[in-house]
């Protein structure tokens, strides 16, 4: 995945906050293999605050990143998405959100763009307290994605994913579809607090991995508003491959095998490595958020 070196990132859409703490208050947040907490429907890659995805500093080289609050300064153009993780992350986020501008403008209805925090370790938000134990997840009561940068590594070194910059890209953009989730009205339907492989939970992450398909499809044609150009100019199959290892990695059925040596499916709340990336796949295939309906 490569980034036009000379289009201007906006760090606007980021709130770097790692290195301290967001005022707030709310029940606490849980997830993964154990279930959702109601209030936080939208808890993706979490495996529960004493589960395997607790913050352990993972392993390997760190990847170059801006200092903890800065990048908001040190995020501005193509070129530093291209060499530093955290910029990377600014311009997913700024890609996602031109796409869905445009998609809803051409629905003829106004998207609301949402805010990533950057965060380590733990973070208070709307929905409740969190820590990086939870994962990446999207709180709809402050409509704000929640990101610790370090879950990137425990993706490769926990989850066993192969990793890359488009396996990041996915999850960011799985996030964004519980932002849209949201704004349509159907990330109510989660919440009946039920699990298993047929769960309203379930269809909705599915959906959300669709929708992130979805705007994998348009990625490297999404115009950034204020240059007519897009921001990603290249998107390999190999990308895609990361993003479906990615996908896969998150399974209910990988993560059960992997922490419990077996699987229960009617325990799941994400769906199968198998559902995951067909969703995905029939989003990005088709670029179409109507063949999303995962509830049908």
């Amino acid at each position: 995945m490569q980034f036009d070196d000379n289009a201007r990132l906006d760090a606007s859409e980021v709130e770097d906050v790692r290195g301290s703490r967001i005022p707030g208050g709310g029940a606490a947040i849980g997830g993964g293999i154990a279930g959702l907490v109601a209030l936080v429907v939208a808890l993706v890659f979490g495996i529960g605050p004493d589960g395997p995805g607790s913050p352990s500093g993972g392993g390997g080289p760190a990847p170059a990143m801006s200092s903890p609050g800065r990048a908001e300064q040190s995020c501005r153009t193509g070129q530093d998405a291209n060499t530093k993780d955290d910029c990377r992350i600014v311009a997913v986020v700024n890609s996602v959100q031109d796409y869905w501008t445009q998609e809803f403008r051409r629905r003829h209805r106004s998207y609301t763009a949402a805010p990533t925090v950057f965060f380590s370790r733990q973070v208070d938000t709307a929905c409740g307290a969190a820590t990086s134990a939870v994962g990446p997840f999207y709180c709809p009561g402050d409509r704000k994605v929640y990101l610790d940068l370090d879950f990137f590594r425990e993706l490769r070194t926990k989850f066993g994913a192969t990793g890359g910059p488009f396996a990041q890209a996915y999850v960011v953009a799985h996030e964004y579809g519980h932002h849209v989730q949201d704004l349509e009205g159907t990330l109510e339907k989660s919440r009946d607090g039920l699990t298993g492989a047929d769960s309203a939970s379930v269809r909705t992450e599915l959906q959300a991995d669709c929708y992130a398909g979805v705007w994998a499809h348009h990625a490297t044609t999404a115009a950034d508003e204020s240059t007519g150009r897009p921001l990603i100019t290249s998107l390999t199959d190999a990308d895609i491959r990361d993003g479906l290892d990615a996908a896969a990695a998150v399974g209910d059925d990988r993560i059960q095998e992997r922490y419990q040596g077996r699987v229960t499916p009617d325990t799941w709340t994400h769906g199968s490595a198998e559902q995951r990336q067909q969703w995905f796949e029939r989003g990005r295939r088709t670029g179409d958020m109507d063949r999303c309906d995962t509830f049908r």
